[in-house]
């Protein structure tokens, strides 16, 4: 369990989350100096050297994304100017990619980001980069919410680049995509010329997420323990009915893969925070025919949210840091570890340090969310401020030069043997992932701007 340092502030994070933005563009650069575009995307390091994995392309947001982040924090113009170049040059494929649920990683990051710094005065205004910026958030969202599978009470899901039949947790993120579009005004048009409001596809998504894959102590099955979650739930396309859970980056269908938990944390509370926005009035042709008014969509939203952090809370290490699935077969050869600092060095399970820089972000949110509600949210807020504190330190924050990643210690396959083993190691440990890299930087770009008494940072701010 976290022991949550209640003492922590967010002012007294600056220096650490200056020493890291320095190191940060080390190895950005180091990358860009690097890196052949004709390979793909940079996904994690082997042997300190970030690498592609065809698998698919959902990291290259990320990496231009990390320098939009970098010239943000830092000022440094240069930044800028290579992650817009790459942005414009190579992430046009993903606007129109209509095989897999990563839009709102990827076209977030870039496109999104490139209109809040303009909107926000960190870059000039041009009505046309304007126009284009936005066009490519309507487009993506709404291709999007084309990867639909209905089910029974007029329902459905984004269904995952595993087919029709895949609900994957990671999508609770990518729904910022739907997010934007609808806030730009955008609705997809289907067949006939149906209107099909993006929001209501957000909402329906999130409400089947809910429902599915995460659990919460009712008696649903054996395994139904309270903040439990599901990487993949299946679903009958015939029909629509729901069969079983099950997991492509975990241990199994009735443990928990931790980053899967992390991006359900993470993507309920932003969607809170992007709700607590509207007004249900204004919302009502949306929403009116999903049975439920918005305080009950929030409610939902906040039990889930609250629910997934209660349990990564009680089931993350005394620093906060998790190991990569809670049911992970050889756990019980580590004793104590729940009320012990994490151990990326030992010989039976790995850490997930991405899971942790997702999951902070989230809980930072959740408490902030909570508090403008007013209701205590400290004890969320603190634990992620806790995990931030332990990432932005050894072992996990990447000091050495020569290797290209930022944030140490992070698993992307385990199950499919994709991650790099070093020679005298059991498992796998010291290398990064793209997605943990970026998550470490927006996670300290929001604290920082809070320091700096800018706008809170939402995927939505100013747009």
């Amino acid at each position: 369990m976290i022991n949550i340092n209640y003492n922590l502030t967010a002012e007294s994070l600056k220096p650490a989350i200056e020493r890291m933005f320095k190191l940060s563009g080390q190895k950005i650069l180091s990358i860009q100096s690097s890196w052949n575009h004709a390979n793909g995307s940079p996904v994690f390091t082997v042997n300190g050297r970030y690498a592609s994995h065809g698998w698919t392309e959902w990291t290259q947001g990320f990496q231009f994304g990390s320098a939009l982040i970098q010239y943000e924090a830092t000022g440094e113009k240069s930044f800028f100017i290579s992650g817009k170049k790459n942005i414009l040059k190579y992430m046009a494929p993903h606007l129109t990619h209509i095989g897999v649920h990563d839009h709102g990683f990827n076209n977030i990051s870039t496109y999104g980001a490139l209109l809040r710094l303009m909107n926000e005065g960190y870059i000039p205004y041009n009505e046309n980069e304007k126009l284009l910026y936005e066009l490519a958030l309507k487009v993506s969202g709404a291709v999007q919410s084309m990867r639909w599978t209905k089910i029974p009470d007029s329902s459905g899901f984004i269904y995952s680049f595993n087919g029709p039949h895949s609900l994957f947790i990671d999508t609770m993120r990518t729904l910022r995509s739907l997010a934007v579009a609808h806030k730009l005004g955008h609705t997809l048009m289907g067949e006939r010329d149906k209107k099909i409001s993006l929001l209501q596809r957000l909402v329906q998504h999130s409400l089947t997420t809910a429902t599915y894959s995460v659990y919460y102590g009712e008696g649903r099955d054996k395994y139904d323990v309270r903040g439990r979650v599901a990487h993949e739930s299946i679903f009958d396309t015939i029909d629509g009915s729901y069969r079983c859970p099950n997991s492509q980056q975990g241990y199994s269908p009735f443990s928990t893969w931790t980053r899967g938990l992390a991006w359900a944390i993470l993507g309920f509370s932003e969607e809170l925070e992007y709700l607590s926005t509207l007004k249900a009035k204004d919302e009502s042709e949306s929403l009116n025919t999903l049975g439920k008014s918005l305080d009950e969509i929030k409610s939902i939203f906040l039990k889930s949210a609250q629910s997934t952090a209660d349990y990564y809370i009680e089931n993350s290490c005394a620093d906060g840091v998790p190991y990569w699935d809670t049911g992970a077969p050889f756990l019980y050869k580590l004793g104590d570890y729940l009320n012990e600092p994490s151990n990326p060095f030992n010989e039976w399970e790995p850490v997930d340090s991405s899971a942790a820089a997702i999951a902070a972000q989230g809980l930072i949110r959740l408490g902030n969310y909570l508090n403008q509600q007013n209701k205590n949210g400290n004890r969320y807020r603190q634990a992620g401020l806790t995990i931030l504190n332990t990432l932005l330190d050894e072992p996990y924050l990447s000091e050495n030069p020569s290797h290209q990643g930022l944030l140490l210690h992070s698993i992307y396959h385990l199950p499919n043997g994709w991650d790099y083993v070093h020679k005298g190691q059991k498992v796998p440990n010291s290398e990064s992932s793209m997605w943990g890299d970026y998550h470490l930087r927006e996670m300290s770009l929001l604290i920082l701007r809070e320091i700096n008494k800018k706008p809170y940072l939402t995927f939505f701010t100013a747009i």
